[in-house]
């Protein structure tokens, strides 16, 4: 089959219900809505190190057969799968590691679909695009991070570097409500979950709100706690406020919003996704400090939702063992990376095999730590 690739520098050069088409709509993140906020706000263009070079294939009767959310990168910021050493070992060795090529959701460690195809020939027909663009424009590589099963499995056939790292994802084994959740807990570690929720929630009123519930004082609220947070973790918040105020005019059915007040005064917020079988936690921040109160907001609100709304899983997003302790398991993530420079390649190759092999230990060895009872009896 032969395919034409086009390439889009912004994703309103296709239609909404043509890119979604392809995206389908269980993943909020790979939607039409959401990745047009990202540009139209200026949180994703060539200025921030974000240019968008999505792929658009289609066959030869024109119609259109696949898509993947693509970015020239000047910098590796906003990922999630670091490659800094990567960078080094190269501009050490006389070479340019930037730009590069990036197959992703801008600042979202969520795993999903990246290879938007109708059928195996053009996923891999996508595959092919992107090496073929990152040799033409003479970039150093190309990089597929937060991969669902089928594309891992694709870029692996086409001969990519596979790489591997871990998240925490907590899953509803078909819980009636958050007690019920909690007596599959060992005592201890259910004691601790109800003394740190009610430590948080002492003194202070917690409301989700979704649709036509969030206001824009609420989400004045949520980016001043974003900013705060931001500003202390990483010194520089990706995000800016207009983005989220297209998000709210876009995809407010889609938006989970966390809010603690105190005195009826709000002081912070967690905001969350709404897939068609996951919640997706991704931002949170808070002026002041209350013991616990992220884990409440971040954590255990999450669960309790999604136990609501019949949700399979909730992915609270990358890193942090201290998930661990409060019901979210281990499990692997991956990425695919085609490198240009053969010297780099070579180099890699036995890295990240080694890596994936520490990856799968450290997984086996923080299972054995999740908070549920053991043994099938139900005893502590």
């Amino acid at each position: 089959m032969n395919y034409a690739a086009r390439i889009l520098t912004r994703i309103n050069e296709v239609e909404e219900p043509e890119w979604d088409a392809l995206a389908g709509t269980d993943n909020p993140f790979l939607s039409w809505r959401f990745l047009n906020a990202l540009e139209a706000s200026g949180c994703a263009v060539a200025e921030t190190g974000w240019a968008p070079r999505h792929i658009w294939l289609t066959n030869e009767d024109g119609n259109a057969v696949g898509a993947a959310p693509l970015y020239a990168k000047t910098h590796s910021q906003g990922e999630y799968v670091f490659d800094h050493g990567w960078a080094d070992a190269l501009e050490r060795a006389g070479g340019h590691y930037y730009p590069k090529l990036q197959c992703a959701i801008p600042f979202t460690p969520v795993n999903g679909p990246r290879l938007l195809a109708k059928g195996a020939d053009a996923r891999t027909g996508l595959i092919s695009a992107m090496v073929q663009a990152t040799q033409e424009w003479e970039y150093s590589s190309t990089h597929l991070t937060f991969l669902e099963a089928i594309d891992r499995e694709a870029c692996d056939t086409a001969g990519l570097l596979m790489r591997q790292d871990r998240q925490f994802h907590f899953f509803n084994r078909d819980y009636e409500s958050f007690d019920a959740f909690l007596a599959g807990l060992s005592s201890r570690k259910r004691k601790n979950i109800r003394k740190e929720r009610k430590q948080a929630q002492d003194g202070i009123t917690i409301r989700r709100m979704s649709g036509d519930d969030l206001k824009a004082e609420h989400w004045d609220v949520f980016y001043d706690c974003y900013l705060d947070t931001g500003m202390r973790k990483w010194g520089r918040p990706y995000l800016n406020r207009d983005f989220f105020a297209q998000i709210n005019e876009s995809m407010k059915d889609d938006i989970l919003l966390v809010m603690a007040c105190q005195d009826d005064t709000p002081f912070a917020a967690a905001l969350n996704f709404i897939g068609t079988d996951a919640l997706y936690g991704r931002n949170w921040g808070c002026l002041g400090h209350k013991p616990f109160l992220h884990f409440e907001l971040c954590y255990y609100q999450a669960i309790d939702a999604a136990i609501e709304m019949g949700l399979s899983r909730v992915e609270a997003g990358a890193q942090g063992e201290h998930k661990l302790a409060r019901g979210y398991e281990p499990v692997a993530t991956h990425s695919a990376h085609y490198i240009a420079h053969t010297g780099l390649r070579a180099a890699l190759v036995d890295y990240l095999t080694e890596e994936r092999e520490a990856v799968d230990r450290n997984i086996d060895i923080l299972g054995r730590y999740t908070p549920f009872k053991k043994g099938n009896n139900g005893s502590d």
